[in-house]
């Protein structure tokens, strides 16, 4: 679901997508409002109130604390997903996943723990206010 913030002049201003594009490395805490975008590589944690979308060439090595997920790619760490996460046929995941839903496609690749549902759902979106 598309959000939209406003200007300091009170205009509605579009979403914004933040990208870690091929060949970047990026070590630390990212944190944003809006959606990301991960096709290079991230060490450490991405802690996004929008979308997250891991591409097929992305990596995340760490935590990952969003409203939605899409995973194409490779993932190993923790996984924190308030609403949907979408493992892609590509997704690697080496790691513990907590997400209110999940939807795997065949192929997906998945070793670790996963708790779904609305409790979990809940804890997760409670976490990331809690932040804000």
């Amino acid at each position: 679901m598309a959000r939209s913030s406003s200007s300091s002049s009170g205009e509605a201003l579009p979403d914004q997508i933040n990208m870690v594009g091929e060949g970047t490395v990026f070590e630390g805490t990212l944190r944003a409002e809006s959606n990301v975008r991960v096709s290079g590589h991230i060490k450490g944690k991405l802690d996004v109130d929008g979308r997250v979308i891991v591409t097929q060439e992305g990596v995340v090595e760490g935590e990952l604390h969003a409203a939605d997920a899409d995973v194409a790619g490779s993932m190993r760490g923790e996984i924190y997903v308030s609403e949907r996460l979408m493992l892609k046929s590509t997704a690697r995941i080496d790691g513990t996943i907590e997400a209110g839903r999940i939807k795997v496609e065949e192929g997906a690749l998945f070793a670790g723990q996963c708790k779904i549902g609305e409790d979990v759902s809940e804890t997760v979106q409670q976490q990331i206010e809690a932040k804000g």
